[in-house]
């Protein structure tokens, strides 16, 4: 599976939001501490923009971009043979059709290096009156892998947007056992009470999470 393959499984830009907006609640539940969080929202990233990012602790990272001219979708798998370090710069193709309204994305120190050069191997975009998700034309390289640019890997929660795989899925990555129920709970935007947050983790109460639900803009009404 490449960009191209998870681009045709994106959903609207405002159910993806509300997916990420999700998942980052319950890791914020699950993990107290920011800094272990695999997923998180920040809603109001900056003026006029919210923004999704993973991490996963050893190099690779996504981030999802949603502004009021659409939504902008940057992935970077460190052992890809489509890292921009590689070569001389991102793979061709990646982000060469990127439209000029997500060229701030483009050049967001925060998604580039100290020498400013984009850390990226898969690119997705998708403008408001668009209707689906776009990316450029990529001449993969042949047989390295049938994951080149680590696209299956980094937005397989994107792409399975069920509370059964984020539930197994977390239970793996945080290595506790993660109610199904409250998961799908929260995945429908229901507001947080404190029996959903027990059941995620009985050593935190709703209080605890004033600040991250302020940040990750999860609505309790």
């Amino acid at each position: 599976m490449t960009v191209q393959d998870v681009a045709r499984q994106l959903p609207e830009i405002a159910v993806l939001r509300e997916h990420c907006r999700s998942m980052a609640t319950v890791e914020a539940i699950l993990s107290p501490e920011w800094a272990d969080r695999y997923h998180s929202f920040n809603d109001h990233w900056s003026e006029k923009e919210s923004m999704a990012s993973m991490r996963n602790g050893s190099g690779d990272e996504y981030s999802v971009v949603f502004s009021a001219v659409g939504a902008y979708v940057r992935g970077f798998d460190h052992e890809s043979p489509m890292s921009p370090y590689a070569g001389d710069g991102p793979w061709p193709g990646v982000i060469d059709e990127v439209p000029d309204v997500f060229r701030p994305c483009l050049e967001e120190p925060a998604f580039s290096d100290e020498d400013g050069m984009p850390v990226v191997t898969a690119c997705m975009w998708r403008e408001t009156e668009d209707d689906g998700w776009k990316t450029g034309t990529i001449d993969f390289p042949h047989r390295a892998t049938d994951d080149p640019d680590g696209a299956e890997y980094l937005f397989q929660l994107l792409v399975d947007r069920s509370p059964e795989a984020f539930q197994r899925w977390a239970e793996d990555y945080y290595e506790v056992p993660v109610d199904l129920e409250a998961v799908r709970h929260v995945f429908s935007s229901r507001p947080l009470t404190e029996e959903v947050v027990s059941a995620l983790n009985s050593e935190i109460t709703l209080a605890d999470l004033v600040e991250d639900i302020a940040e990750i803009g999860y609505r309790q009404q």
